[in-house]
């Protein structure tokens, strides 16, 4: 594993943050910092917003539905709104005793805490959440490829992050804009050194999807690795390191308590996740699904979307250790593919699973940056309507949730 950058390391702007200017003023505070960070990201933002209301509008256009009937209210989205409204003690024909726990709390809780102190119905509440979290997540996007590649390479990765073919996803309350935003403040914070707040981060990725184990791994790891023995080594801030370590995985472990004891047995949540059809296989249910896909002679295009999708991201992830991007983000890259293509379960999910692992986007976003202007962005614009038009396709042509 490379070593992190410290604090004094120029970043990608070619400048070396330090807690004094030249004059000998002091750094400025955070209010004063996130305001900075808002106007150099506010352009990718921009266009990340134009590009998902595009995707909106032209599913509305499609739609006889009214936009929460369309984005709020079907499959995953109605089992979180159901969780919100009435908590997780249920039966399911199915899956069994104690199903909704198959789902983590912290979107739900989120639902209900916005739906008791807004004007805001629950199925409602949860949309806006998700469009809020889609925000701080192209955010986090931009900041992790800004840190790393340079602003103009972010702005490309924030926009294709919001045009990928499943983004629609991203505009749907569901818990992925929600995750990746936590997961990319989180490899923000750890590329920065603020090991407390990665470890808080992943703690609460760990409430929100069974892949919070990527963040959670990642923060892990890259403090211990921090705290390998070296010269030149004596400044380690120790304690934090260890307490991040410590703290982060807490999210996830709790959850796997607590459902343990709802269920009277260690395994609980492995037992719900297994009769949701979910478990881990190392890839075979992958593999055998991708093989199908191949040898039929009419392919649907969601299948070869998908399909195209998984190649392209195991590709994508060859070419980012070969670039050898920070070890944060390789760390978090392959983690998120073990996870999303080592498990069983639906395979129509594998492509929206990944649209959290927005760190394989830097290989196709780096190129693009070096473009020409009108050249960049005819090709954005482009991916734009196709995602628009594909977005629109699974919503209201295909029988298969995203």
């Amino acid at each position: 594993m490379a070593q992190l950058p410290t604090r004094n390391t120029p970043d990608a702007r070619g400048t070396a943050p330090s807690r004094r200017s030249p004059g000998g003023a002091a750094r400025p505070g955070a209010a004063a910092r996130i305001t900075a960070a808002a106007r150099r990201a506010w352009p990718a933002l921009a266009a990340y917003a134009v590009a998902r209301a595009l995707g909106v509008a032209v599913i509305l256009a499609n739609s006889p539905k009214g936009l929460l009937d369309v984005l709020a209210s079907r499959w995953d989205s109605a089992w979180y709104v159901l969780i919100a409204e009435e908590g997780y003690p249920a039966t399911c024909a199915r899956q069994g005793e104690l199903c909704r726990y198959a789902f983590l709390p912290l979107y739900p809780t989120l639902i209900r805490g916005a739906a008791a102190v807004l004007p805001l119905s629950a199925r409602a509440a949860a949309w806006v959440i998700a469009v809020l979290a889609s925000v701080m997540a192209a955010w986090g996007v931009y900041a992790v490829a800004e840190r790393v590649a340079g602003r103009r390479t972010a702005v490309i990765a924030v926009v294709m992050w919001g045009i990928v073919p499943h983004a629609v996803v991203q505009s749907m309350a569901y818990t992925e804009t929600l995750f990746t935003a936590l997961a990319a403040w989180a490899l923000y914070a750890v590329l920065t050194r603020r090991w407390i707040t990665a470890a808080v981060l992943a703690v609460f990725a760990g409430l929100t999807r069974p892949t919070g184990v990527a963040v959670v791994v990642m923060v892990v790891a890259c403090a211990l690795w921090e705290l390998r023995p070296g010269p030149g080594r004596e400044e380690r801030p120790v304690a934090r390191l260890l307490t991040a370590a410590a703290v982060a995985p807490l999210g996830w472990c709790c959850w796997f308590a607590w459902v343990a004891l709802r269920a009277g047995h260690w395994d609980g949540y492995l037992r719900v996740q297994r009769r949701w059809g979910t478990t881990f296989d190392g890839g075979a249910y992958t593999l055998r699904h991708l093989a199908a896909v191949f040898g039929q002679r009419a392919i649907s295009l969601d299948k070869a979307v998908i399909a195209a999708t998984i190649g392209a991201s195991v590709v994508l992830l060859v070419v980012c250790v070969l670039q050898r991007r920070p070890a944060p983000l390789l760390v978090y890259a392959v983690s998120m593919l073990v996870i999303t293509l080592g498990t069983t379960g639906y395979f129509n999910s594998k492509a929206r699973f990944l649209l959290t692992d927005f760190v394989l986007l830097l290989p196709l976003a780096a190129p693009l940056a070096r473009a020409r202007p009108a050249i960049a962005w005819t090709v954005l614009a482009g991916a734009a309507l196709m995602s628009s038009g594909y977005g629109s396709y699974l919503l209201t042509v295909s029988n298969h949730s995203p």
